[in-house]
């Protein structure tokens, strides 16, 4: 890790960096769940982390430290005048995330992220620098050789002009340049993808030639929700940190004595001279944000006269919640049921539906789409031996 003296002036910076890494979910579908895998991994894995620092190996690394409620991340300390060197441990492959648990070259493809940030002023939030991410999967060693093999093979099958579409080998990992990953503490949104952007810090991560792509999300990610509309009434502090929460922290210097108030009522001009064209129109848009339409609106009870061994007990069964669907597919349904009813994603096997007579109807995505806007339904839970886990049918 290092920094580029010639794109910034590191005179201004404090003397340490705190870098923080993650591995997170490359899959939407996976991140919408991400809370509920990383707590069934903790359960058959307990004691276990999913990231660690190898600090004998590391160069110039200071103060690390872990968290033990957050098992896939780990932060730390750096010079950007001196050498530093990070060398991390990945405890977990890909194949612990997909339905069967099998090995081999199959598994989820997960995401190492480097967020840096320059300490601030007391009682603000630190002013992010720099963030890349890269894609990784993780293999025991024969499971890798093999997808190695297998891949290599894949390629030299394709013909000449269809080779050039796949990235070549690198000696070192190749890093992309990306918005910072949203804080878990920022809303109830799950954690999204970040999207790739070119950041005009000077700190830089050791990169090669090509980079990889990020998957597309909606620019409604954290600004759609009215949970996360400035208030009127918010304090200096709270300005800063909605700021902070919102992808604006280059700016919090510049409008450090604002409060809810003052900034609410800067017109679009205003905010297009202090913060430019671009920034200036993403922040009146996020400041005067509506909440975003949902696809599918659908209510859900769980049914309240089951066994007590079943299923984890929940406080909320017998009455409806809303579930919002905007993909409207069997993946995005079975990963709200999961978080609904307390269970993990990866052991809903089937989807049901209770049609006429009492038949079941397996769900599929044309179901899904196919479903009424504003239905209600109630959600049985089946336990199943083999393979261990669940069904559910909406009735």
């Amino acid at each position: 890790m290092l920094c580029n003296p010639k794109l910034g002036d590191t005179t201004q910076w404090a003397r340490l960096l705190k870098s923080v890494v993650r591995v997170v979910f490359h899959d939407r579908r996976l991140q919408y769940t991400e809370q509920q895998q990383l707590d069934g991994w903790r359960w058959s894995r307990p004691g276990d982390r999913i990231l660690d620092i190898d600090v004998p190996l590391s160069v110039g690394v200071i103060e690390p430290q872990v968290l033990p409620s957050q098992l896939n991340t780990v932060e730390f300390h750096w010079d950007p005048t001196k050498r530093t060197s990070l060398f991390l441990q990945v405890h977990c492959i890909s194949t612990e995330f997909t339905p069967r648990k099998k090995g081999g070259e199959k598994g989820v493809p997960f995401r190492l992220q480097i967020d840096t940030f320059k300490p601030s002023d007391k009682e603000l939030p630190p002013e992010h620098l720099h963030s890349a991410g890269c894609l990784i999967k993780v293999f025991k060693p024969k499971g890798a050789d093999r997808k190695l093999k297998t891949d290599r093979e894949k390629i030299e099958k394709q013909p000449l002009h269809e080779r050039d579409k796949y990235q070549a080998a690198s000696e070192t990992t190749v890093f992309l340049e990306c918005s910072p990953w949203p804080d878990p503490s920022a809303g109830p949104h799950p954690p999204l993808s970040p999207l790739a952007l070119t950041s005009p810090h000077a700190c830089k991560l050791l990169s090669t030639e090509r980079l990889c792509s990020s998957p597309p999300f909606a620019l409604d990610t954290l600004g759609g929700s009215p949970a996360e509309d400035l208030s009127p009434g918010a304090s200096i502090l709270e300005t800063q940190q909605w700021l902070h929460r919102h992808r604006f922290s280059s700016y919090c210097r510049m409008l450090a004595n604002f409060t809810g108030t003052d900034l609410l009522k800067l017109t679009r001009r205003d905010l297009i001279q202090i913060c430019g064209a671009a920034d200036g129109i993403r922040l009146f848009n996020t400041l005067r944000a509506r909440p975003i339409r949902h696809r599918l609106t659908l209510y859900v009870a769980q049914e309240a006269s089951r066994q007590e061994n079943e299923v984890p007990k929940n406080p909320d069964s017998g009455f409806y919640q809303e579930i919002s669907l905007d993909e409207l597919s069997v993946v995005e349904l079975k990963g709200k049921l999961a978080e609904l009813l307390a269970l993990p994603a990866n052991q809903i096997h089937r989807l049901f539906h209770q049609g006429p007579g009492g038949i079941l109807i397996l769900l599929g995505d044309q179901v899904v789409q196919n479903l009424k806007d504003e239905s209600y339904f109630v959600a049985v839970v089946k336990k199943v031996q083999n393979p261990d886990g669940y069904y559910l049918v909406l009735t």
